[in-house]
């Protein structure tokens, strides 16, 4: 695996590859959007127009199968959000990799900032290694959600909207819930609020990095001889084809846990 490219700005550690594609996602899904609805026609829509509808549609599905539509019908935005900004963010790292390679820690400097990722290999490799020339790869083209700070990320974010809503729309039936069916309950189910948080989070990260990993051993396999070219060439063509599907189910899997947890905070217990 190669390094991220990863300077300290403010004290703070920011990964430029997790920056660089979160702009790249966005970017895609807002063309995307702008597309589709650039010139909408009742009697002759496009292909993109189509693939819109059908994604509201779809969406609209999820909503209702997790709680009444006309009280899920605020959120169909929020839903074609997530589902199309996961799915693009899941299949960035697919096609190509972006990797530059450094020879010394000086040269690895980006914005006038030193790599401080590639610095601390360089250091660690001289350490155990001080008479061999070394190398360090920095990736800067990979899938965000492969990064557990996005994943996450996007985790928390529904975390505190979900939890906001149950406090401001069903503050009764919120509060009530943590303490039922008896009150010593109340530790577990707010243990079961943050477990929700780390696996909403998790499964996503987990899913693709794993597959960006076996890529990227898929790759190293074919600087072996022959034999290991060939098993990665169609390696990576079955893989790829593979994460597409898992890339889709990750971005459907993500988006329905988020309608639930709505539902589950704004409908009281006795309507469940």
């Amino acid at each position: 695996m190669h390094e991220s490219p990863i300077i300290d700005l403010g004290g703070l550690h920011i990964d430029l590859s997790v920056v660089l594609m979160l702009v790249v996602t966005c970017t895609i899904v807002f063309v995307l959007a702008l597309l589709a609805t650039r010139n909408l026609s009742v009697d002759k829509p496009g292909k993109l127009q189509n693939f819109m509808e059908w994604a509201v549609e779809f969406v609209q599905g999820l909503i209702s199968s997790s709680m009444d539509l006309k009280k899920g019908r605020p959120f169909l935005s929020l839903g074609m959000t997530l589902i199309l900004f996961i799915f693009v963010a899941n299949l960035l790292g697919l096609p190509f990799g972006v990797v530059t390679e450094y020879d010394n820690k000086e040269s690895a400097t980006v914005f006038g900032h030193q790599i401080t990722s590639v610095a601390e290999a360089f250091d660690k490799a001289h350490e155990t290694k001080p008479n061999e020339h070394v190398e360090v790869g920095v990736n800067w083209w990979k899938s965000p959600t492969a990064d557990a700070s996005v994943s996450m990320g996007l985790a928390g974010l529904i975390f505190v909207m979900v939890h906001f809503l149950g406090m401001t729309r069903n503050t009764k039936g919120y509060f009530k819930h943590y303490f039922q069916p008896f009150w010593f309950f109340f530790p577990i189910n707010l243990i079961e609020q943050f477990s929700k948080l780390l696996t909403h989070g998790m499964r996503l990260f987990g899913n693709i990095f794993a597959g960006e990993v076996l890529i990227a051993q898929l790759i190293k396999l074919g600087t072996l001889n022959a034999f290991g070219a060939v098993a990665s060439v169609v390696g990576l063509v079955v893989w790829q084809g593979f994460s597409i599907f898992v890339g889709a189910i990750q971005a459907f899997v993500f988006t329905i846990l988020t309608f639930v947890y709505i539902s589950q905070a704004i409908d009281t217990h006795e309507e469940h």
